[in-house]
């Protein structure tokens, strides 16, 4: 997208000056002779970025600033200053304005501020993009707590709504922070048990005989301390879902004593003799591999294929990377919100190393991360360096290696060659790159006696 600058200034050779340079860049440009002209223009075109004098006639460029703030909050200003006003200009800056520059100008300084500029409007219309697709995302799925778009994560949705309505058992398997238990309460929540209750047990929380308790409930006097009778999860969850997270921790008496409730959806509470019947749906999850168990003699084979009737698979967050950036788009959000802060993105370089990493603690760790972030972070931008030490050095960075007693312009010209030569000659990306305009790339090509491609 071709983006458009405004220019206001009461000198017609900087307006000149300045218009033909930024043409030169493949920027629109439009000029104003003083800030009501330029606030007339503001108001009646699409201006990207304001580029506007201090000291002009009628309405200044304090107040043509303070104008664009309030109105449109998110358009870049560049003010221009001499040297008799840099208070002035800075003031401006605590008013709202991204920078400003004393005459006369350098324009390499200047094609800087722009891209950096530009660069943070970038972020924003690809936050406010992501936020629109997560929330379409959302809408057209029916349940807005699983996130993604990838291939894999559309076939976990069409999965669960498919099964969800059936009655019969659930394993979830997947890596400890893939958000089983996601999926877990999306079945209960698009099936026609969702207004009954959705019960969760972890099974490596309690001891064996805890664990029986906790599921099956006692009844008064069934051992020391058991002053009334207590009903179980199993009772609880009657008419709705139980939810067994890391049921590969089952110990193996506890293991028979699921596996009648399976079979016969009957059970005694500890101590009792009375036989109870329950309809309860059964979903259980775990990060083992329960095949390995049964062979290794841990668990149950019965059990396992008695638990296993619908098998759900939850992919791991490093084999669907096309769904970190609504991830991260939600997980800002939320955030945000909670910390009350107001953190806008990630720059390139740090969604390229979020990217790059493998994750092995999956979307929990995602979360963890981007909240710390979000409560650490000191500009509205979150950047390379603001990132865990884990994630910044899973990204490889190309080297250059420049050699002891070379001179600066030596180290510049390897730095340059190198990154035109990792951008495949493509100037526009070397350029991004490296951080500078394009016109100087073709400038420094030209001193070292490289032609343009």
């Amino acid at each position: 997208m071709r983006r458009t600058i405004l220019i206001a200034d009461d000198e017609k050779n900087i307006r000149s000056g300045l218009q033909i340079a930024l043409e030169d860049e493949n920027f629109n440009v439009l000029l104003a002779a003083d800030g009501n002209e330029a606030w007339k223009i503001i108001t009646t075109n699409s201006v990207d970025l304001l580029i506007s004098d201090l000291r002009m006639p009628g309405m200044n460029g304090q107040e043509l600033l303070k104008r664009v703030i309030s109105n449109y909050p998110t358009m870049p200003v560049v003010i221009l200053t001499g040297h008799g006003t840099i208070e002035a200009a800075v003031e401006a800056m605590r008013n709202g304005a991204v920078d400003f520059m004393t005459k006369p100008l350098n324009l390499d300084r200047l094609f800087l501020l722009i891209k950096r500029a530009f660069s943070n409007l970038d972020l924003y219309d690809q936050n406010a993009a992501l936020k629109k697709e997560l929330a379409e995302l959302k809408r057209q799925s029916g349940y807005d707590k699983i996130i993604g778009k990838s291939n894999k994560m559309r076939r976990l949705l069409e999965t669960i709504a498919q099964v969800a309505d059936a009655t019969a058992s659930v394993l979830i398997t997947g890596e400890s922070g893939v958000g089983k238990e996601l999926v877990a309460d999306a079945l209960h929540h698009q099936s026609s048990r969702s207004e009954g209750p959705f019960i969760k047990v972890s099974c490596a929380t309690f001891a064996e005989t805890l664990l029986e308790d906790e599921l099956f409930g006692h009844e008064k006097g069934a051992f020391s301390g058991a002053i009334s009778s207590r009903k179980g999860r199993f009772e609880l969850a009657h008419g709705g879902t139980l939810f067994l997270d890391e049921i590969g921790e089952l110990s193996s008496s506890t293991q028979v004593k699921l596996l009648r409730v399976l079979q016969e959806r009957q059970f005694e509470r500890l101590g009792g003799e009375k036989t109870i019947t329950v309809d309860v749906r059964l979903v259980a999850a775990t990060n083992r591999n329960l095949l390995a168990e049964v062979e290794a003699g841990r668990f149950r084979e019965d059990l396992f294929y008695r638990l296993n009737v619908i098998h759900i698979d939850v992919p791991p967050l490093r084999e669907r990377r096309e769904d970190i950036p609504l991830l991260l788009s939600h997980f800002l959000d939320l955030y945000n919100k909670r910390n009350n802060r107001n953190v806008e993105g990630f720059t390139q370089q740090a969604k390229s190393a979020l990217l790059s990493y493998d994750w092995p603690g999956n979307i929990r760790e995602l979360g963890n991360y981007v909240e710390s972030m979000v409560v650490l972070a000191t500009k509205s931008i979150i950047d390379i360096d603001d990132l865990p030490q884990s994630v910044r050095s899973s990204k490889e960075e190309q080297q250059v290696i420049i050699p002891l007693g070379a001179t600066m312009q030596e180290a510049e010209k390897s730095m340059i060659m190198a990154t035109v030569a990792h951008c495949g000659g493509n100037k526009s990306k070397a350029a991004d790159t490296l951080n500078i305009a394009r016109k100087t790339l073709h400038r420094k090509l030209k001193e070292y006696q490289i032609g343009t491609l």
